[in-house]
């Protein structure tokens, strides 16, 4: 087998690892996003919702309403920063973070107290920007796990720069996000009209499974994956320049 043969296989190895893994963390996103929806009546990974909805709760002077929700939005960015932590210099660290939100999400799934319900709804945002310092990218493009509108806006780029002829010939992964997120989020949704707040048990089971089959991939792959790499040199036809 010769040099670059072999460095292809490795690649496409590569490449369909990191596909799959987000295509699970996004479908676990969907899934909690969909059910702590039912459950909280908030979002909880869909923060440009809840940046929203927390404007015009202000605006209407529902002053506690609007705490509630920033509240949210100061915890999905701790969880993002708690996930950085959680896996730095950690050898198999997609795996230490889904652990870290399958423990969360019981936690919240613990929480069955009418007056502590916002405690449960932090928990679950927790969990979720936690998992966002899983994946960064995958084959090299930048990517969102518990959040689509910026791989919908890179996907429809995508087409344009098909169009004219300067599109990377993988520009269809960024589909992938969305793709998890949507499936998931119909999971979760019967989950939860099923169960109620018990289907955050199940939801919490998935992440476990999740970190269990995240454990075998390879440690210098999760790390591939988890940082950012500069663009690659290609050979794709550049654009005429118009007038």
């Amino acid at each position: 087998m010769t040099r670059e043969r072999r460095r292809g296989i490795i690649l496409r190895q590569r490449t369909v690892t990191g596909i799959i893994l987000v295509a699970a963390i996004s479908f676990l996103a969907g899934m909690t996003d969909a059910a702590g929806l039912l459950i909280a009546g908030s979002f909880v990974s869909f923060m440009s919702g809840n940046t929203t909805r927390a404007a015009v709760a202000l605006v209407d002077g529902q002053a506690v309403g609007a705490a509630i929700l920033v509240g949210g939005l100061a915890m999905f960015v701790a969880g993002n920063a708690l996930g950085v932590v959680i896996a730095h210099n950690a050898a198999r660290r997609a795996f230490r973070i889904l652990i870290g939100a399958a423990l969360l999400l019981a936690l919240a799934a613990i929480i069955t107290e009418p007056g502590l319900a916002t405690l449960q709804f932090y928990a679950i945002v927790l969990a979720m920007g936690l998992v966002n310092a899983a994946v960064e990218h995958m084959a090299g493009l930048p990517v969102g796990l518990t959040y689509v509108t910026g791989a919908l806006s890179r996907f429809g780029k995508g087409i344009g720069n098909w169009i004219i002829g300067t599109a990377r010939p993988d520009w269809g992964l960024q589909i992938v996000p969305w793709l998890g997120m949507i499936s998931g989020g119909i999971c979760g949704a019967f989950l939860e009209r099923a169960l109620g707040a018990d289907a955050l048990w199940i939801i919490s089971a998935f992440a476990a499974v999740f970190a269990i089959l995240a454990f075998f991939i390879p440690p210098r792959l999760q790390k591939r994956l988890a940082l950012r790499t500069p663009p690659q040199a290609t050979n794709f036809r550049p654009a005429r320049p118009g007038l």
